[in-house]
């Protein structure tokens, strides 16, 4: 395994990802009993059993490839195999998914995943598997995600392993992405890599485009699939554009590569790809694409390149837009709306401000709402902003209109607008608008205003509550199957995304007013949220799937849970929350179900009997995994999530619990990269969050210095917060400055942040 450059510890090579060849040969030798697996890149072209209980195999690639994509695997393992014929030639192709011997069943939904995405490839973009071999991998301690080697994918067990008990809904939308983005790796990023680190952007936010388009095909829903990426895009990458680590999609410099997989290579260079897409439109895009492997196929090719291809398979000036490749931080787009009664016209004028010296090409698409009716009177267009200002006329319209502007969130920008009454006209799209994401991020933009004016005590000086309340019995009401979309209408948004709206952040204000909306909207609608949570079918084994209305209704129903549970202020609320929550806990058959409540129980406080239930769900759900590391790494994670006064010091306890290990990545994650997400209790006035996440990553440097790295970004947004938490995120900063040695993965990160 050497991406980035792991295979000058193997032996003396130039490892730079545009040094290419053949690795015609490539013979592994071990002793039988203890590494009776031999795998490596390409096909098996040879084995046998040598003196003295040894056994080798000899594994050939014809492709040229960088080294980073060399890999072996040697150990104990047992599969699962099947078989996939590419079209149109015809291969048969040997397909086999590895793990430890007894999760052997927990493979076959990963194996799925893999044909599913061998024939998407082939129905979307004419892409065909070109070996005998596919191998899958999975290994319990793993710093990634997973790795496209040549033939031999290796994944961290979290994103192959499934079963309903075991797995989450999210797990196996997960694995089913994960699986397909390093299957398309095959194409972009193996047949045509980059030429260097700096463009790695080029394999990754491609293909991480491939596989976002691949999952919201699978899902039958990219309104939801749409949802969930800026979801995480604004909750993640546009913290990251708003902090010292800051960089364009194509960073300028490093001092360890390792530190640049990041959120803004990857979903944000994922969004220029989609913004190419909008541009071109399918059609366009696809030719693209076929001109981009028609040259480049086997070569080691930058981000100017692909551009190149784009523009001159559709015959377009691209030039312009290449400066999303250099230009960091997040865009504005501002909008001023007209409408001239007289002339029947109705004009948009949009304005940018970036980071770039010249304006950016960005795409805008845009649809117009009749004021009255409600109804679209112009469907989707993309308007092009390539200049600092432009004004777009639309002719021909009997009455004023309001733009729904951004659809599909068609570019990474914040939108700002100038309407006298902007939640009128937020209340309109949220109940009017017929693009999928725009309908959501009207409510989702009630949601915020609302939590913002009560983090400010104002919230009883507006109408916002009665909107939110009127837009979530609309949601609530819906007569929909797409249940994912009626979930994620009624979700408000979390507190990252929240924070990257505010000059200076508050986590403990932020978490009060956030807590008191929802409790709000928890008493206001109580009785419809418990008979539709009611209404919903609790799956059990005979009738259990995981399809996308399955999915959809879990989803939902776990969300009214939480509103349930929200309201817990008497002993008599609490109690009855303790007790719903218990009742879904033992009857859930899924694991979605069961972390669901399982999340509600471990922050539950008062009374003894809470407390006994609480603690007596904690000791189930620890005794029902029976050592399985994925369902114990999510009874970890719950535990630091959990809202409690003393979850520090749990926190701290669960760190000399003996299921807990400083060398394996996911228990790492699952302890100390969960409670510094938990940002009420990590930003504590008392600085002790602070404290315990900086002495953590002084001992992860140690032994994991790309994990160290990571987690100590949890510190360097200091200048977000007031002078008292800021300084004293700042004193664990130069406390891990100061270590003697220290790596330099951290080090980059840690200097920068106190720059």
């Amino acid at each position: 395994q050497c991406e980035a450059m792991g295979f000058r510890r193997i032996t003396y090579y130039p490892d730079r990802p545009d040094n290419l060849a053949v690795f015609d040969s490539v013979r592994i030798e071990a002793d039988a009993s203890s590494y009776p697996v031999l795998l490596g890149n390409g096909n098996k072209i040879d084995e046998g059993e040598t003196e003295d209980g040894r056994h080798f195999a000899t594994w050939s690639d014809p492709f040229p490839k960088p080294s980073y994509l060399f890999c072996i695997v040697a150990g104990k393992l047992g599969s699962i195999s099947s078989s996939y014929t590419t079209r149109p030639s015809g291969r048969k192709v040997h397909l086999e998914v590895f793990s430890e011997p007894e999760n052997v069943d927990k493979l076959d939904h990963a194996m799925e995943s893999l044909k599913k995405s061998m024939k998407w490839d082939e129905d979307s973009f004419g892409l065909e598997y070109d070996l005998d071999i596919f191998n899958i991998v999975a290994v319990n301690d793993f710093n990634m995600g997973a790795m496209e080697n040549k033939g031999l994918n290796v994944f961290t067990a979290a994103l192959v392993l499934a079963d309903p008990k075991t797995a989450t809904d999210n797990d196996y939308e997960s694995i089913e992405s994960v699986v397909g983005h390093e299957y398309f790796h095959n194409w972009t990023g193996n047949r045509v890599t980059c030429r260097d680190w700096f463009q790695l952007t080029l394999k990754e936010g491609l293909t991480v485009y491939r596989d976002q388009e691949f999952s919201g095909d699978m899902m039958n829903s990219h309104a939801v699939k749409r949802i969930e990426d800026v979801r995480g895009l604004r909750a993640g990458q546009y913290s990251e554009d708003a902090g010292p680590m800051s960089h364009p999609i194509r960073p300028e410099s490093y001092i360890s590569m390792d530190n640049f997989y990041t959120a803004t290579v990857y979903s944000k260079g994922a969004e220029v790809i989609r913004m190419y897409r909008t541009l071109l439109g399918k059609d366009g895009f696809r030719k693209g694409m076929d001109l981009y492997f028609e040259r480049h196929d086997g070569d080691a090719v930058t981000c100017d390149d692909f551009l190149s291809a784009m523009a001159d398979a559709n015959e377009v000036d691209l030039s312009q837009f290449s400066r999303w490749y250099s230009t960091n931080g997040t865009p504005t787009v501002n909008y001023e709306t007209k409408y001239d009664e007289e002339a029947k016209t109705f004009y948009l004028t949009l304005s940018q401000e970036s980071n770039s010296d010249e304006p950016l090409h960005i795409p805008i698409s845009v649809g117009l709402l009749d004021k009255v009716s409600g109804k679209e009177v112009v469907p989707t267009q993309v308007l092009e902003l390539k200049e600092k200002e432009q004004t777009f006329e639309f002719p021909g319209l009997d009455g004023d209109v309001l733009p729904s502007i951004l659809r599909g969130f068609s570019a990474p920008v914040n939108l700002v607008g100038n309407s006298a009454d902007e939640e009128k006209d937020w209340s309109f799209l949220a109940a009017n608008d017929s693009d999928g994401f725009n309908r959501w991020e009207a409510g989702q933009l009630l949601y915020t205003s609302l939590i913002f004016q009560t983090m400010e005590g104002k919230q009883s000086e507006s109408k916002t509550e009665e909107s939110v309340f009127e837009a979530f019995s609309r949601a609530l009401a819906l007569d929909t199957d797409d249940y994912s979309i009626q979930a994620y209408a009624l979700i408000m948004p979390t507190e990252s995304t929240l924070a990257e709206k505010l000059d200076v952040v508050d986590p403990l204000a932020l978490h009060k007013a956030t807590g008191d909306v929802k409790k709000s909207i928890a008493r206001k609608f109580y009785s419809e949220i418990l008979a539709k949570y009611e209404s919903i079918k609790n799956q059990n084994a005979d009738d259990f799937a995981v399809d996308a209305a399955s999915i959809g209704q879990r989803r939902l129903r776990n969300v009214l849970l939480g509103y349930l549970c929200s309201v817990k202020e008497t002993p008599e609320e609490r109690e009855t929350a303790s007790v719903l929550a218990m009742t879904q806990f033992e009857s859930s058959y899924g694991m979605t179900d069961r972390i669901a409540a399982f999340s509600c129980l471990v922050s539950m406080d008062g009374e003894e009997k809470i407390v006994a239930r609480r603690d007596a769900a904690l000791q189930k759900f620890y005794d029902d995994a029976e050592g399985d590391p994925l369902v114990i790494n999510k009874w970890f994670m719950a535990q630091a999530l959990a809202d409690l006064p003393d979850v520090l010091d749990r926190v701290k306890a669960l760190v000399e619990h003996p299921d807990f290990s400083m060398t394996n990545p996911n228990r790492l994650r699952s302890v100390v990269s969960a409670f510094a997400m938990n940002r009420h209790h990590f930003h504590a006035e008392d600085g002790e969050g602070y404290a315990f996440l900086g002495g953590m990553v002084a001992q992860i440097d140690k032994l994991n210095p790309q994990m160290a790295a990571r987690m100590g970004g949890g510190l360097i947004q200091w200048r977000r917060y007031n002078s008292e938490r800021g300084a004293l995120m700042k004193v664990e900063l130069e406390k891990l400055a100061a270590m003697k040695p220290i790596s330099a993965d951290l080090f980059e990160v840690v200097s920068r942040g106190l720059k």
